[in-house]
């Protein structure tokens, strides 16, 4: 198996520096990163990558079995670190991705120097009888899959635009959307599932490497409390909110986003 195939792995910036690995959520690829990226590679080795069944990535590696849940996906970023062979690196994980982040660095602490999660979730269901709030009722999440399942495209159109904020700059929905669209929808239906019914509460505590949780400072998918409580269960984590609002802000506020990355990436080695 090609890993660097099957993931389309890109690597960018300076040859033997401290690596930065850059995982995207749901729904979209590794060009969501693209304004952060020319801050982050003057300093840092830039790994990039798709996730199987995103991007370019090579669909016909993409099976139910192994990425209907994290763990196939947890299995790739692993397989991509010993592949590079460039040494522990600083994993910066957005939305679903920061859970990826979070449970293979419980797996091999050694591979990473650090961990970001950018506007993390573990768990996207509110847990009254644990005093959790995730953002989302059981029944919400519920309507949210079966509108995917119904109707994909206007799923996406309508839905973009929520996750992404800024009303006052509708091409940052529009382009969220058109990654939604790009997107295999049997993949995008397994994918959705996998991101909002995990529930990763539980394998927080388990991190032992340095953590830095960025939240926004409004996102409509993980509410302030969510990025508290994040904090609150790694020990030793920081926890900084970014001014940036909606869940994208590596499209919203490439500057600032890229800053918190490379200040913590800069310290954490």
């Amino acid at each position: 198996m090609d890993v660097r195939s099957r993931n389309h792995v890109t690597v960018t910036g300076r040859t033997g520096a401290p690596v930065v690995m850059l995982a995207h959520g749901f729904g979209c690829d590794q060009n969501m990163w693209r304004l952060v990226v020319p801050a982050l590679e003057q300093h840092f080795t830039v790994v990039l990558f798709d996730h199987v069944g995103s991007g370019n990535s090579q669909l016909s590696s993409w099976s139910r079995d192994r990425y209907g849940s994290l763990d196939g996906y947890v299995a790739d970023v692993l397989e991509i670190v010993r592949e590079l062979a460039l040494g522990p690196v600083m994993f910066v994980g957005h939305s679903v991705s920061a859970m990826m982040g979070v449970l293979a660095a419980a797996h091999e602490p050694e591979a990473f120097s650090g961990l970001v999660l950018l506007a993390p979730s573990p768990c996207f269901i509110d847990d009254p009888a644990a005093g959790y709030r995730g953002g989302f009722s059981a029944a919400d999440i519920d309507e949210l899959l079966e509108s995917l399942d119904a109707n994909y495209l206007g799923w996406s159109g309508a839905m973009a635009p929520v996750i992404m904020g800024n009303p006052g700059r509708p091409e940052l929905g529009e382009e969220l959307t058109n990654s939604f669209c790009r997107t295999d929808p049997e993949i995008a239906r397994v994918f959705a599932r996998v991101t909002f019914l995990s529930d990763n509460r539980a394998d927080l505590a388990a991190v032992r490497v340095p953590t830095l949780v960025a939240q926004c400072s409004s996102d409509a998918i993980a509410p302030p409390e969510v990025g508290a409580y994040v904090h609150a269960q790694i020990p030793g984590s920081r926890l900084v909110t970014l001014n940036a609002t909606g869940h994208c802000p590596q499209l919203a506020a490439p500057e600032e986003t890229a800053a918190a990355i490379a200040a913590f990436a800069g310290t954490a080695r």
